[in-house]
């Protein structure tokens, strides 16, 4: 049967202090009942001890007589204590015996108290018994006492009434603190649960699509914390996604949406005949065309590296050579804008897929050609550390400022909001250079300030 979180906690709470009350009082009431045993024991020897001075007391030196009546006074309360006692003189000649002067109380207090410690204490086998204890006075000896009590011990009326009082406090205690341990174990229960119903409650609402919410309680259990921190953290990333994919149907839709308005305007007028169809403007077509294809091509590419699809072809490969080819090929923009490329450093081959690492290279070196002013300057730098091959993409262009540098690498992201052609692809470029390093298990970071330049720095393991 399924139950509340809280109540099973108040449950669990209160049976382990059940439990630990139980063992406690069983505990305590062992050991008071062993000390309150050994304790009879020594008063038993004590009375017993004070039975035969007080009766020598009563012994007349000077005469050699008994003062019977002082006798009678301490058997008869010896005898209400339990203890049935027998007084011989020197000659054995009996001077006073309680059987004989009330037999049927000795008979009486016999049955009482074999009864009560036979009920309570079956474990004692106990019994009547009688031991003599001789009477001395001033070193002589006067006589002798023969008691008859139940051994090994035996409780009085009121010793069985402090037990059973006892008992009755420790049953007090035992109940008092149990229903202590439901009220502070509710209490603790309801701390603890109340953040986890929260909790559950909050990924009951993002599961249905509110990933606005957030959890602001905090308990003071780590575990529930980090439970906490979690689900805020996954509400966060929903929250996220859910926006990148608005905005990449937005950026998708605005740039097809240019080139494709400019098709169908152009073959439209063709067909009406308000324009003719010249190798000019079947080139700008063309040129359309291929430009929807090349978003298209990126789309692709991008959907592999993040499915984690793509397959690298590796072998090793040495960058620095690479980078002086791709270089090369881009000689002609890079004349158009009179600039300076320098490429330094040097470090070992590694083992990367060509195919995409000039991907990368490309990606990167035209960004800083496009972003750089005419007859600016771009490093290309390589460094080797212990574990990685670093290589360096700088240019004095004009700079990304420090709000929009967390955003670069996300999909169709520009920091030129106009999203003007010149100065821009499909937008996607360095979302793709991003998953093709972490694909090859390296990581890519971007230092830029406005106005002074960009560097992106690329982190290969060797």
């Amino acid at each position: 049967m399924k139950g509340s979180l809280r109540s099973r906690l108040t449950l669990s709470i209160a049976a382990v202090a059940l439990v630990l009350i139980a063992i406690i009082s069983s505990l305590s009431s062992y050991f008071i009942n062993q000390q309150f045993k050994a304790y009879i024991t020594k008063q038993q020897v004590s009375t017993l001890n004070e039975i035969v001075y007080s009766l020598g007391q009563q012994y007349n030196t000077d005469t050699q007589t008994w003062n019977v009546e002082y006798v009678h006074t301490i058997g008869m309360y010896a005898l209400y204590d339990g203890y049935i006692i027998k007084v011989y003189n020197e000659s054995n000649q009996t001077v006073w015996d309680a059987e004989i002067w009330d037999m049927s109380t000795c008979i009486q207090i016999k049955e009482d108290i074999s009864h009560q410690m036979l009920l309570k204490f079956p474990g004692t086998n106990g019994k009547f018994s009688d031991t003599d204890f001789s009477i001395e006075l001033m070193g002589n000896k006067i006589g002798r006492v023969n008691v008859t009590y139940f051994g090994p011990y035996f409780y009085s009326d009121n010793d069985f009434d402090f037990l059973n009082q006892l008992s009755s406090i420790l049953l007090f205690v035992a109940a008092i603190s149990l229903l202590v341990s439901i009220i502070l174990g509710s209490l603790i229960a309801k701390r603890i649960s109340s953040p986890i119903l929260k909790t559950i409650n909050a990924t009951s609402q993002i599961s249905q699509g509110d990933y606005k919410i957030r959890i602001k309680d905090r308990s003071n259990l780590s575990e529930v914390d980090h439970l906490i921190e979690s689900v805020n953290q996954l509400a966060s990333s929903l929250d996220k996604q859910e926006s990148l994919k608005k905005q990449l149907t937005s950026d998708v839709a605005h740039e097809l949406r240019t080139p494709l308005t400019t098709l169908r305007i152009t073959i439209e007028a063709m067909l009406d005949g308000i324009l003719e169809p010249s190798p000019e403007r079947l080139k700008s077509s063309y040129e359309e065309v291929l430009r929807i294809t090349n978003i298209v091509k990126d789309l692709e590419s991008l959907a592999i590296l993040e499915d984690g699809n793509l397959k690298l072809e590796k072998a090793d490969v040495d960058l620095v050579d690479l980078a002086h080819q791709i270089v090369k090929k881009l000689e002609h923009q890079i004349h158009e804008k009179e600039m300076v490329v320098s490429i330094k450093g040097k470090c070992p081959e590694i083992s990367v897929d060509s195919e995409r690492m000039t991907q990368v290279m490309i990606n990167l070196f035209t960004n800083a050609i496009k972003y750089t002013q005419f007859q600016g300057n771009i490093t290309i730098e390589f460094e080797e550390t212990m574990d990685d091959v670093v290589m360096m993409v700088s240019d004095n262009g004009s700079g990304i400022s420090q709000d929009e540098l967390p955003f670069i690498f996300e999909r169709f992201y520009r920091a030129d909001k106009s999203r003007n052609r010149s100065t821009g692809g499909s937008g996607i470029g360095l979302t793709i250079v991003k998953s093709i390093v972490e694909a090859h298990g390296g990581n890519i970071q971007v230092q830029s300030e406005v106005g002074v330049g960009s560097c992106f720095i690329v982190n290969l393991p060797k």
